[in-house]
């Protein structure tokens, strides 16, 4: 894909890129898409998908107590919890506002691994990354920010949610719709959201207005972007999935080459 080269002229050391379509085909790649990247937040989608694997097995239910009181695996999941963004600090009652928090991952991470009796990167490992085949992606700390990866694995994960065999297709469309619809809160580097729409562990696009994707994007679109410098997104209406990882901080130098990146994908898919 022609649109992928467009990363060569990013203001980025390093940068790899990949899209998969939905039957699990790659599209395309672009830069070295065996360089191991940090992933920051975007290893929150799969820290979720292994909680929902958790779900299925029966380790956990989504509405049963974890975190704060009154909070739910399912408001952990949905940032909903209440708890600060990177303090085990309540700021809100449960379900209440949109409170992006990686102390809820953390949180989360604990609630499995007591749940399991299994180190939560080691549940990881073994629910998800084992299965897909993604032997160079780790995740040694929080489940909200340390993950490292590469493109080659990510476009394996990207491939396995638009085609779930870990997982029954009906929860990954659970985790790809809104939990809590209309509450407000803050999207990190985008400010301000109303409505700040989530799903179990992904984020939504919907109607938002800055927003890391593209003016093409559906407002189906869902996934992560990570203040690595990374992104993951899928686009059902697009019936692909992109995925592209940097190693320098997110700041506006993305906020300006994202956008235009992910529509010309778009474009190139489309034609």
């Amino acid at each position: 894909m022609q649109s992928l080269a467009m990363i060569e002229n990013w203001p980025v050391p390093t940068a790899a890129a990949a899209v998969v379509r939905a039957d699990g085909t790659v599209a395309g790649t672009h830069g070295p898409t065996a360089h191991r990247f940090p992933l920051a937040s975007v290893t929150k989608p799969l820290a979720a998908y292994a909680a929902l694997v958790a779900y299925e097995e029966g380790a956990v239910e989504l509405d049963e107590p974890a975190g704060p009181e009154g909070s739910t695996v399912r408001h952990l999941l949905a940032h909903t919890s209440g708890l600060a963004f990177d303090e085990h600090r309540v700021m809100a009652p449960p379900g209440n506002r949109r409170l992006y928090s990686n102390a809820g991952f953390e949180v989360l991470g604990d609630h499995i691994a007591k749940a399991t009796e299994i180190p939560f990167a080691e549940y990881v490992r073994q629910a998800v990354l084992e299965p897909l085949g993604m032997t160079a992606t780790t995740l040694d700390g929080s489940p909200a920010k340390d993950g490292v990866s590469t493109v080659d694995d990510l476009a394996r994960f990207a491939a396995e949610v638009q085609a779930p065999r870990l997982l029954d297709p009906r929860t990954v469309a659970a985790a790809q719709t809104v939990v809590h619809p209309g509450l407000k809160g803050v999207l990190p580097g985008y400010g301000h959201q109303n409505p700040n729409d989530w799903g179990l562990g992904f984020e939504i696009r919907d109607s938002k207005s800055p927003h890391w994707t593209g003016a093409a994007s559906s407002p189906a679109t869902f996934g992560h972007f990570g203040q690595s410098g990374t992104f993951l997104w899928v686009d059902p209406a697009a019936g692909a999935a992109c995925v592209a990882l940097t190693d320098r901080a997110f700041g506006p130098w993305a906020v300006e080459v994202w956008p235009a990146f992910t529509d010309a994908v778009l474009a190139e898919l489309a034609g």
